[in-house]
């Protein structure tokens, strides 16, 4: 007998296990969800091709006129139909350097949790796995690390930043700087989560049996004790994202943020801040308006995915 219909009804059978899953039916469920994660996605793909999409390159600072400086949204007295939202005060489209702010937020967001959710999951599960003196130690560290608010962190260390590199080394390095401050402040919600989960697993029948035929503690740790503990990992890294692009935004706007020649988010907030008593209320008003979004958009997303991963509540 042929094993050619089993390999076909293979991709069939899960497709049809997740379209029948607990999980999916939540999510088609809730109608705020579905509108959240639609919101994400068009944030995703605006921000991936906003080259593309974007109608005018903010970056590019020969295609930019100090002449089309705040210029109103198409819809007021004095607008320009090459400006949908209208300009900064240097010129620059809103609606464009919104979609390439947006993928500086985003990056910055999605690495910095990639970051903490590394050097969390890989503490939690020493701290849990091996206790004793090293769990103490890890432990007190992530106590101590509670106390500093992210903010601080970061100002902290982009204020080493400057110390080591100067003003004008330090806009080169500002994107990296920016992704491990926000990483470092992080990581605690990963260990604390994961240790807990680890102390329950580390005594169950497969982790006793794997000890037993030999294998070495770090690879029980990686393949039997990790991939049961990650569940509330996913859930923490999709509610820090929120919390990631939020605090990079705030870092923007108080200047220690990616500088003014490629904006992110917080940063076109931050001049449009000048000038919103002004009269230009559309510089500031239509970037926070799509911080907002992205953010709420996410925590809703969070707070589903939250719900959906918890058995109590199935």
């Amino acid at each position: 007998m042929s094993d050619e219909p089993l390999k076909q009804d293979a991709p069939r059978g899960a497709l049809k296990r997740a379209l029948d899953s607990d999980i999916l039916h939540s999510f088609l469920r809730s109608k705020i969800t579905v509108i959240a994660a639609v919101i994400t996605a068009l944030y995703f793909i605006g921000a991936l091709f906003a080259p593309w999409i974007a109608p005018h390159d903010p970056f590019d600072l020969a295609g930019i006129s100090i002449l089309d400086a705040r210029v109103p949204p198409l819809w007021m007295d004095g607008s320009d139909p090459r400006f949908l939202l209208g300009t900064d005060d240097q010129g620059r489209d809103v609606f464009s350097a919104i979609l390439y702010g947006s993928r500086i937020s985003l990056a910055v967001g999605f690495l910095s949790v990639i970051l903490a959710a590394i050097v969390g999951v890989l503490l939690g599960l020493v701290a849990g796995y091996v206790g004793g003196r090293t769990d103490a130690i890890i432990m007190r560290i992530a106590e101590v690390q509670l106390t500093f608010p992210a903010i601080l962190i970061a100002l902290l260390i982009d204020g080493a930043a400057r110390g080591v590199f100067g003003n004008l080394d330090r806009e080169k390095y500002v994107f990296w700087i920016l992704v491990f401050s926000i990483a470092l402040s992080l990581w605690v919600q990963y260990a604390r989560t994961v240790r807990g989960s680890t102390l329950v697993e580390k005594n169950k029948e497969y982790v006793q049996a794997a000890r037993l035929i030999g294998i070495p503690p770090f690879l029980i740790m990686i393949r039997h004790v990790l991939p049961n503990v990650i569940g509330p990992v996913l859930v923490i890294a999709t509610i820090n994202l929120a919390i990631a692009i939020v605090t990079e935004a705030t870092l923007s706007f108080l200047g220690v943020g990616v500088p003014p020649t490629q904006p992110s988010l917080g940063t076109l907030i931050r001049i449009g801040n000048d000038f919103l008593f002004s009269g230009e209320w559309w510089i500031a008003i239509f970037p926070g308006v799509a911080l907002a979004l992205l953010v709420l958009a996410v925590n809703l997303l969070g707070d589903w995915l939250r719900d959906a991963l918890n058995p109590k509540l199935r």
